[in-house]
């Protein structure tokens, strides 16, 4: 498991990263969230030593200045402009792999699997945002890590390379990885992920599963549709409920199933002609938890 403890950055009076501790644990991908300003890339720079701190992060209880093999132990995504622009994709990994005391057919095996092969003689300088991005994921992958710390992988990429993205991120934690990501779309991280970290001014808001998050942050509503919408509403709200009116003919409730719905009416002999579930999404329940966490705000149009 990656195991940070009491992780703090100041930058002058700011302090970007506030006692941060955590755990990422292997199988899963675990998203990394945050309203921007929250402290995301500095925490991950932090993880990986690249800025000095207060706080300590292991990769299996080892620390990452004491690894025997860095490269061959975490990989990391953290700029994908990181690049030396008249350099192309080929030599930029050789030389990674040259000083990490990499095998040199590992540079042409991982150029085929983010798709780059057919561009490896290309400078970086050319290549767009999102065959940059993946580059910087080819890099990280060279060692064959055990650990993967990726800072807004999806960044630039097209529909198709999010989906890609998305399927090898799975992939390599369904081999047993440890898989750290943030990320700003929402949507994305809902099917991607099975774990979250959430942080705001620098601080941890919660450390747990999607489900759980969600279930934490947000409510459930049972929409139903029925004849005498009225007559029914005085009845759930016997039941304890909370229902309000949607349109004319149809209900919201919060409180109880959807199951003791079906039965209220039954019972009363009520028609319905529609009852589901309607669950909150990851969005609702980010936008609820970080809600007094986010540093900018638009003007409401």
């Amino acid at each position: 498991m990656i195991q940070v403890q009491g992780l703090r950055k100041r930058y002058g009076d700011t302090l970007a990263v506030d006692g941060l501790s955590f755990t990422v644990r292997p199988g899963v991908v675990t998203g990394f969230l945050g309203p921007n300003g929250a402290g995301k890339s500095t925490t991950m720079r932090l993880m990986l030593g690249l800025d000095a701190g207060e706080g300590s992060t292991t990769f299996g209880g080892v620390r990452y200045a004491e690894l025997g093999s860095p490269v061959a132990t975490v990989g990391s995504l953290l700029d994908a402009g990181a690049v030396h622009p008249a350099r192309n994709a080929h030599d930029h990994l050789r030389m990674v792999a040259a000083g990490a005391g990499l095998p040199a057919r590992r540079v042409r095996e991982v150029l085929s699997l983010v798709g780059l092969d057919d561009v490896r003689h290309r400078r970086t300088g050319g290549l767009s945002l999102g065959m940059r991005q993946r580059l910087g994921l080819a890099t990280a992958l060279l060692g064959d890590p055990e650990y993967l710390i990726l800072d807004e992988p999806t960044n630039g990429l097209d529909p198709e390379g999010v989906l890609w993205m998305r399927g090898l991120l799975i992939r390599l934690a369904e081999e047993g990885r440890v898989v750290f990501a943030s990320s700003h779309l929402l949507s994305e991280v809902a099917r991607l992920a099975e774990d979250l970290v959430v942080i705001g001014r620098g601080r941890l808001i919660a450390a747990q599963p999607v489900a759980d998050f969600v279930a934490a942050h947000t409510r459930s509503e049972v929409v139903v549709r029925a004849d005498r919408p009225v007559e029914l509403a005085a009845l759930l709200r016997q039941e304890g409920a909370q229902v309000w009116a949607d349109e004319s003919d149809v209900l919201v409730v919060a409180g109880v199933d959807a199951d003791r719905v079906g039965t209220v009416a039954a019972q009363h002999g009520l028609a319905v002609r529609e009852l589901r579930t309607r669950r909150s999404s990851l969005e609702d329940a980010f936008l609820a938890a970080t809600a007094t966490h986010t540093q900018f705000r638009g003007a409401a149009a």
